[in-house]
C-alpha cells in the first residue's frame, strides 16, 4: 500500500522563494526572517540601483538589499529585527534618492506626468533652436538659439544636472553625469564662441540632446508602467465590498474591515470579498482570475473559496478564514513581488559592468576630445564627438534588460497561475532536461475511492467484507493519507461502525498497524503482511494481480496469522495528464512517473498517459534519494508533487514544481507554484520560464551590443550626438519593449 508522510519536515514549506534565497546565495528556506520593502525615487540609471543597493548592503542590521531598478523598489533582508525601515530610508535619503514604505499612497502617474510637461515644452524651445542652429548662418540666428537652449538646458535638463552635482560631492557618477557633463560641454563652449564672435557654436546639440533623452526616459518610463500593470492589475482584483451578517442582518461593509470568523454572502455575478469556507449553498466559482484555470468549479458545503473569484451562479454564505495580507491573492502579489526583486546569476555580469561602465565612459570621452586634438582637429571639431560617446553610452538599457523581464514574465505568470520564485528558477528552467512526475494529485485527482472489497473465502468463511472494511477503517482513521481517508469514507458510506484502535502505528510507507477488537490488525502491501508471518491465499494473490493491471491499488488485511482478504482503491486520471506529458516531451524532456504505488499499478497509469519510465514502489522517504540517483546520472531534474508529502524530493530536485490547492499558495518546498491542480501548468510554467530566460538574454545581448557598437562610432564621429541621443532612448524602450512580448504568452492548451 502506498503511503505518504502528510507533514513536511520542518523548514521546508513555510517561506516561499524569492529573492531571500537568491541573497544568501543557496536554496534553503528562511522561516520568520523580517523584511523591508521600499519604493524608490530618483533612479535614473543601473548605475543608480547599484550605488543604493550598496548603500543599503551597509546598514547595520541588513544581512542582504536588492534594488529592482525597473520596478523602482528595493528589499531588504534583516538580519536585525530592531532595525527600522525609517532609518533605511534616511540612509537612501543621504545617498541622493527618494524612498518611502512600500505599498505606500504615492501618486504613481505624478513622476511621468512630471517628465511629459518637461518633454513638451523642451521640445517647443528646442525644435525652433534646431531649425535656426542648422539653417541659418546669422548672428542673431545664433542669439535666438542661445536663448532658446539656455531654458532648455537649466529647466528641462535641471534633474540632470542636480544629480551630477550630487554625484561629483561623494566623488560619483552615473547616467546623468554623462549627460550633464555633455550637454553642459557643448552650451558653454557654443556661449564662449558665441561671445568671443566665432561661428562654431552648437546650442541645438545641447537642447536636442536633452529633448531626445527627457522623450525616451519617458517613453521608457510609458513602456515600464505597462511592464508593471499586471501586478497592479492583480492588486485590484479584490472585491471592494462585503455582505455580512451580524446579528441575523445583513449588512455591507468595506471588504478591508473583514474579519476572520465573519459570516458573508456571495450572490451570483459577485466577486468573493476574501477567502472563506462555504456553511451553506452551492454555487460554481470562476476562479480563473487566481488559478488560471477557465472552467469554474463546483462549490458546495465545506468547500474552500478564494477571495477575488466570482460566484456564477446560486447563493453562497461564507465563513471567513483569511484576510488582508493573508489571502491568497495578497500571497500571489507578494510571491510575484519577491519574485520581481530577484536577480538572475546572468545579470551579476550586468550589474559589475554598470558598476564601472561611467567611469570608463567618461575616461573614453576625454581620450576621444584628447584625440581629435592632436589629430589637429579644433575644439569644435572635438567637442562634437566627444558629446556623443557621453550621451550614446549611457548604461539605461543594461539596468532595464534583466529585472523588466523578470517583471512580466513572473506577474504574467501569476495571471496564469504560475508563481515564479525568482530569477535564479528562471536561468536554472533552460537547463532542465528531465521531468518526474508523482503520481497522486499530479497525473491522478488524488481523490481514491474504493473500488472492491474482498475477503478470503476458499480458507475462512467466517470473515464479511463489513467486518474486514470495519477493521481496516479502525487502523486506517488514525491516518491522513488519501487512501487511509477512503477506506473511512468506504466505511461510512456503507453505514459500517468504526470500532475503537489503540497502538497506531505506520510501517514507513508499507502500511499500519494498531489493535482492534482485542486483535493486531495490519493493513498494507502483502509484503508487510508476510513479514509479520501473515499466511495469504493463491486465489486473493492472483485477485490482487488482476486489479493491479487494471491500475487500481490493492492491499490486504489480516489478523490472526492470516490475510483475510483485499481491499482495492482506484484514483481518476486527470483529463489533461497526456496533453501534459505531450507537452512536456515537446520541449524535449524525458518524462519519469514516480509513485509508492506497485509496479503493475504504476505502469497502467503510465501507459494512458504515454509515460515509458516509471519508478515504483517508492516510500515518502526515498522520493528525494530518487532525485538525487538521477542527477548522479548526469540528469538536471525537475520534480513535480503536491507541495506537502513531497517537499524533501521538491527541495532536492534542480526545479521543484509544486501543485497547489488555490489558498495555500505560499506553503510549498518549489521553485514553481501552480496555484490551480492543472497539470498542463506544468509545461505551462516550464515553457514561460525558458521565455522569460531567452527575453533576459536577448535584452542583454542587445543592450551590451548597442554600446559596444556604438561607443566607437561616436569617438569616430560617426553619430552626432543628437542621434546619439535618440538612439541612447531607442535603446532603453526597445529592450522594455522586447519584455513585453511576454504579455501575449498564453500558456498550454489541451491540444497539447
Amino acid at each position: 500500500m502506498a503511503r505518504s508522510d502528510r507533514g513536511a519536515p520542518a523548514g521546508l514549506c513555510d517561506t516561499p522563494r524569492g529573492y531571500i534565497v537568491e541573497a544568501v546565495g543557496t536554496r534553503e528556506e528562511i522561516r520568520d526572517q523580517p523584511r523591508v520593502e521600499l519604493d524608490l525615487q530618483g533612479m535614473t540609471c543601473a548605475a543608480c540601483a547599484a550605488r543604493i543597493e550598496k548603500v543599503l548592503n551597509r546598514q547595520p542590521g541588513v544581512e542582504h538589499a536588492t534594488v529592482n531598478f525597473a520596478a523602482e523598489r528595493a528589499g531588504i533582508l534583516l538580519a536585525d529585527p530592531a532595525v527600522k525601515p525609517e532609518a533605511l530610508i534616511e540612509a537612501v535619503e543621504r545617498a541622493g534618492y527618494g524612498a518611502t514604505p512600500h505599498g505606500g499612497t504615492r501618486d504613481q502617474a505624478a513622476p511621468e506626468n512630471a517628465l511629459r510637461r518637461r518633454v513638451v515644452i523642451a521640445a517647443l524651445l528646442a525644435v525652433p533652436a534646431i531649425v535656426l542652429g542648422m539653417g541659418v548662418d546669422a548672428r542673431w540666428a545664433m542669439g535666438a538659439a542661445w536663448a532658446l537652449v539656455t531654458p532648455v538646458q537649466f529647466w528641462a535638463g535641471w534633474p540632470f544636472l542636480r544629480n551630477a552635482v550630487r554625484n561629483a560631492r561623494r566623488l560619483d557618477a552615473n547616467m546623468d553625469t554623462l549627460v550633464a557633463v555633455g550637454t553642459l560641454s557643448a552650451y558653454v563652449y557654443s556661449s564662449w564662441a558665441f561671445l568671443a564672435g566665432r561661428e562654431d557654436v552648437y546650442f541645438e546639440i545641447a537642447g536636442a540632446v536633452i529633448t531626445a533623452i527627457l522623450l525616451g526616459r519617458y517613453l521608457e518610463a510609458t513602456a515600464r508602467g505597462r511592464a508593471s500593470a499586471a501586478i497592479r492589475a492583480l492588486l485590484e482584483l479584490g472585491a471592494k465590498e462585503a455582505h455580512v451578517i451580524r446579528d441575523g442582518v445583513e449588512v455591507t461593509i468595506p471588504a478591508a474591515d473583514l474579519a476572520v470568523g465573519d459570516r458573508f454572502v456571495v450572490r451570483p455575478g459577485e466577486k468573493i470579498p476574501t477567502d472563506g469556507r462555504v456553511v451553506d449553498g452551492s454555487s460554481a466559482v470562476d476562479e480563473s482570475m487566481v488559478t488560471g484555470e477557465s472552467v469554474p468549479r463546483e462549490k458546495a458545503l465545506g468547500d474552500e473559496v478564494i477571495g477575488a473569484t466570482i460566484n456564477v451562479h446560486g447563493m453562497l454564505v461564507v465563513d471567513a478564514t483569511r484576510v488582508g495580507t493573508e489571502t491568497a491573492l495578497s500571497q500571489i502579489v507578494r510571491l510575484v513581488e519577491e519574485a520581481q526583486d530577484s536577480k538572475a546569476p546572468i545579470q551579476r555580469l550586468a550589474d559589475r559592468v554598470a558598476g564601472i561602465f561611467v567611469p570608463v565612459v567618461l575616461l573614453i570621452a576625454i581620450g576621444t576630445f584628447a584625440g581629435w586634438l592632436l589629430a589637429g582637429r579644433g575644439i569644435g571639431d572635438a567637442l562634437i564627438p566627444t558629446v556623443a560617446v557621453l550621451i550614446v553610452a549611457c548604461p539605461c538599457a543594461m539596468g532595464l534588460a534583466t529585472p523588466v523581464a523578470i517583471m512580466v514574465g513572473t506577474a504574467r505568470g501569476a495571471q496564469l497561475g504560475v508563481l515564479i520564485r525568482g530569477g535564479e528558477v528562471l536561468e536554472r528552467s533552460r537547463a532542465i532536461d528531465t521531468v518526474v512526475l508523482d503520481k497522486t494529485g499530479t497525473i491522478t485527482e488524488g481523490a481514491m475511492r474504493v473500488a472492491e472489497v474482498m475477503v478470503d473465502t476458499w480458507n475462512d468463511g467466517s470473515v464479511t467484507p463489513e467486518q474486514l472494511l470495519a477493521r481496516a477503517a479502525a487502523v486506517e482513521a488514525s491516518s491522513e493519507h488519501p487512501i487511509a481517508r477512503a477506506v473511512v469514507a468506504e466505511a461510512h458510506r456503507r453505514g459500517v461502525a468504526i470500532p475503537p484502535a489503540t497502538g497506531f502505528e505506520a510501517s514507513g510507507g508499507l502500511g499500519a498497524r494498531a489493535i482492534v477488537d482485542g486483535a493486531e490488525v495490519i493493513v498494507g502491501r502483502p509484503a508487510l503482511l508476510g513479514e509479520r508471518g501473515l499466511m495469504s491465499c493463491a486465489e486473493l494473490d492472483e485477485r490482487r494481480e488482476q486489479l493491479e493491471a487494471q491500475g487500481m491499488t490493492a492491499f490486504a488485511v489480516g489478523w490472526e496469522r492470516r490475510v483475510r482478504g483485499l481491499i482495492a482503491v482506484s484514483d481518476t486520471i486527470k483529463p489533461a495528464a497526456a496533453a501534459a506529458v505531450r507537452a512536456l516531451r515537446g520541449l524535449g524532456h524525458d518524462v519519469i512517473l514516480l509513485t509508492g504505488d506497485n509496479e503493475a499499478t504504476a505502469r497502467a497509469v503510465a501507459a494512458e498517459v504515454g509515460i515509458e519510465r516509471v519508478i515504483a514502489g517508492v516510500r515518502p522517504d526515498q522520493k528525494a534519494e530518487v532525485v538525487t540517483n538521477l542527477q548522479r546520472e548526469g540528469k538536471r531534474v525537475a520534480m513535480v508533487g503536491d507541495g506537502i508529502n513531497d517537499a524533501p524530493a521538491l527541495a532536492a530536485a534542480d526545479l521543484g514544481i509544486a501543485i497547489g490547492s488555490g489558498t495555500d499558495v505560499a506553503i510549498e518546498a518549489s521553485d514553481i507554484t501552480l496555484v490551480g491542480d492543472d497539470v498542463l501548468g506544468v509545461p505551462t510554467a516550464v515553457r514561460l520560464a525558458r521565455q522569460t530566460f531567452r527575453t533576459i538574454v536577448q535584452n542583454l545581448f542587445w543592450a551590451f551590443g548597442y554600446n559596444v557598437a556604438l561607443i566607437p562610432l561616436a569617438a569616430a564621429g560617426k553619430v552626432n550626438p543628437i542621434l546619439a541621443g535618440l538612439a541612447m532612448g531607442f535603446s532603453s524602450v526597445s529592450v522594455v519593449a522586447n519584455a513585453l512580448r511576454l504579455k501575449r504568452y498564453r500558456g498550454m492548451t489541451g491540444e497539447g
